[in-house]
């Protein structure tokens, strides 16, 4: 295995990773109006992942980021044709991230409702958008001679990207809602864990339809691994949480995300970047990548720092490991809004969280 096939697996595991984090998040944000029935219970929601949701971006922070420095080719060809989802991605990432920070910082109703209205279209689109995205990236996409972008946004608007957008929307609100199980107490509790198991059984129709398209086009032996995988995930998710068994159901919501990211990178394998015009005009692993001195030094760079940052950001799900409640909500039943104040890891009432775990 050569350099630049290494950075493709990691490349890929980042995004696995980007996935399976920040893919509760989103749920967790398309949540606050499925499941939560007023605004103390949004509040809860929030407060779940008020610690953790912007360490998830990090994921795809370094994912872009190695993509540039290890596959050039493929990073411009990405963000040229890709630039609106892309941008609308990255406008809705700054939207959600100052609700987030902003919802709690006056009073009145109607601040605080509109920032809860951007919180959930935030995180609701750039879930569908990421299926569209590695849909259209995995079936491929008009890319000429000169290894540039050749289609108009219609292009990436096809079947196969569509049933993408929908299959990453509802995993990853089923994903959000055994998260949200598996973190309050009381009535929203029970009320996510049923949300899951109807999240779960739309996205199992779905995610089949998908992963057995793929496999159709694009797959091999491995790739039907991953969908065995996937699929069986997702069935003994159900059922660890139609069993309450919520700390299983999450760990298995998860497998099935990560088996069907594993998927699609398994099929596009050696290409980056397909053509539907010439397969002669591909990006591939080789002629996409930087040299290898660039990718020698960049592996350095990921041994070092890539435990550190997994350690940190283990220890931060530990130490904001407790379930909360409305109880642990301050005024939560028809007061203001409190303000903005760290989460208590402890399970000691909490006001609002935000990005950070400390300040």
């Amino acid at each position: 295995m050569q350099l630049h096939d290494v950075w493709f697996v990691l490349i890929a595991v980042l995004w696995t990773g980007y996935f399976f984090l920040e893919g509760f998040d989103f749920g967790i944000g398309v949540l606050t109006k499925l499941l939560a029935r007023d605004r103390a219970e949004r509040r809860v929601l929030i407060n779940t992942i008020g610690p953790v949701w912007d360490g998830n971006e990090v994921w795809m922070v370094a994912a872009g980021g190695a993509m540039f420095a290890a596959f050039p080719e493929w990073y411009a060809t990405l963000f040229s044709g890709f630039y609106l989802p892309l941008l609308v991605i990255l406008f809705c990432l700054i939207v959600r991230g100052v609700g987030f920070e902003y919802r709690a910082k006056r009073p009145e109703e109607r601040w605080q409702r509109n920032w809860e209205h951007a919180i959930f279209w935030a995180s609701l689109i750039p879930a569908v958008l990421w299926g569209v995205i590695f849909g259209n990236i995995v079936r491929g996409v008009p890319i000429d001679a000169h290894k540039e972008y050749a289609g108009n946004l219609l292009d990436l608007l096809n079947p196969y990207a569509i049933l993408g957008g929908l299959v990453t929307l509802t995993l990853f609100t089923f994903h959000g809602a055994v998260f949200a199980a598996l973190k309050t107490v009381g009535d929203i509790r029970a009320r996510a864990r049923r949300m899951a198991g109807v999240m779960g059984l739309v996205t199992a129709v779905l995610a089949l339809g998908f992963l057995v398209w793929t496999q159709a086009d694009n797959g091999d032996g491995a790739s039907l691994v991953a969908l065995v995988v996937a699929v069986l995930a997702l069935v003994a998710a159900l059922g660890a949480n139609q069993r309450g068994r919520e700390g299983w159901a999450f760990a298995l919501s998860g497998v099935t995300a990560v088996a069907a990211v594993a998927m699609l990178f398994l099929t596009l394998f050696p290409n980056v970047m397909p053509s539907t015009l010439n397969e002669g005009w591909n990006l591939t692993v080789s002629n996409a990548a930087s040299s290898a001195y660039t990718l020698k030094i960049m592996t350095w760079c990921a041994a070092i720092a890539t435990p550190i940052v997994l350690l940190y950001q283990a220890w931060t799900y530990w130490v904001f490991r407790k379930r909360i409640g409305t109880q642990h909500i301050a005024d939560a039943h028809g007061g203001t809004a409190a303000p903005s104040e760290p989460a208590a890891p402890s399970g000691s009432p909490v006001h609002e969280v935000t990005g950070a775990p400390s300040r």
